[in-house]
C-alpha cells in the first residue's frame, strides 16, 4: 500500500506543495475524507484549514460510484457519461440533489460553527481530497471556491485517475498527484487503513488547526 493512512497521506502530498507556503493560501478539505489529508496539509504550509461543501451524487446501487456532485451556492454538477449508463431516474436524481444539499447545508453550520461561508477574495485556494476518481467532485469544488472569489486555485490528493486529472488540468492552475492509474475504481486500494471519517473527526481537526494556527500567529483562529 503506498499510503498508510490519510493522515500519512497528506504529510507526503505536503512536501509538493511547499511553495505555497508564503501565498497566502487557504487549505480546503473535502469532507469527509479530504479533512485528515487537508490537515496535514495546512499544518505544513502554515495555512488555515476549512472545508469546501461539496457532496457526491452517488448511483443507488453501486454507492462507490458518483454520477455528479453538489455544493454550497448552487453549484452542481453532473457526468453525463455515468448518469445515461446508471439508468437513474429524472425523479431519483431529483431526489438525491436534494436529500444531499440538505445534508450539505447542515453540516456547512456544523463544521463552521455558524460562520459564514468561503472568504476567499484574492486568495490562493489549494483543495484537497483522499483521492480523484471520476473528478465530479473535484469539478464542484474548484467551481465553489471560484465563486467565492479565489484568485488561484490548486487540486491535490495523493491517488487519482489519470483521465480525471487531465480534465481537471484545464479547470485549475495546478494539480498535484502522487499516485493513481489511468482509471481508479476504488481510492480504498491504495490506502492500509481506509476507515470513514465522521462528522465529530472532522470537527475535531477543524478546531485542532485552527487552534495550531492561533499559537503560530498569535492572533484569532477558526474554522
Amino acid at each position: 500500500m503506498p499510503f498508510r493512512d490519510r493522515r500519512a497521506a497528506g504529510r507526503r502530498l505536503a512536501l509538493r506543495l511547499t511553495h505555497f507556503r508564503d501565498a497566502d493560501a487557504v487549505v480546503l478539505g473535502v469532507p469527509h475524507g479530504g479533512v485528515p489529508v487537508a490537515y496535514e496539509v495546512a499544518g505544513a504550509l502554515r495555512a488555515p484549514l476549512t472545508v469546501v461543501m461539496v457532496r457526491r451524487l452517488r448511483v443507488p446501487y453501486r454507492p462507490e460510484l458518483a454520477f455528479g456532485a453538489v455544493g454550497e451556492g448552487g453549484v452542481g454538477v453532473i457526468d453525463d457519461k455515468i448518469l445515461a449508463r446508471a439508468f437513474v431516474s429524472e425523479t431519483g436524481r431529483a431526489e438525491l440533489e436534494a436529500e444531499q444539499r440538505a445534508d450539505l447545508a447542515r453540516s456547512a453550520i456544523r463544521y463552521r460553527g455558524g460562520a459564514s461561508g468561503l472568504a476567499l477574495h484574492g486568495r490562493t485556494a489549494v483543495i484537497v481530497d483522499d483521492g480523484i476518481a471520476t473528478g465530479v467532485t473535484a469539478r464542484a469544488a474548484v467551481e465553489v471556491v471560484r465563486a467565492a472569489g479565489a484568485e488561484r486555485v490548486a487540486l491535490a490528493a495523493p491517488v487519482g485517475a489519470a483521465s480525471a486529472i487531465r480534465a481537471l488540468g484545464g479547470r485549475v492552475d495546478q494539480v498535484v498527484c502522487l499516485e493513481g492509474a489511468e482509471v481508479v475504481t476504488s481510492i480504498a486500494r491504495w490506502y492500509g487503513d481506509f476507515t470513514p471519517v465522521d462528522d465529530a473527526q472532522v470537527c475535531d481537526l477543524l478546531d485542532s488547526a485552527a487552534a495550531d494556527l492561533r499559537q503560530r500567529s498569535g492572533g484569532p483562529g477558526g474554522r
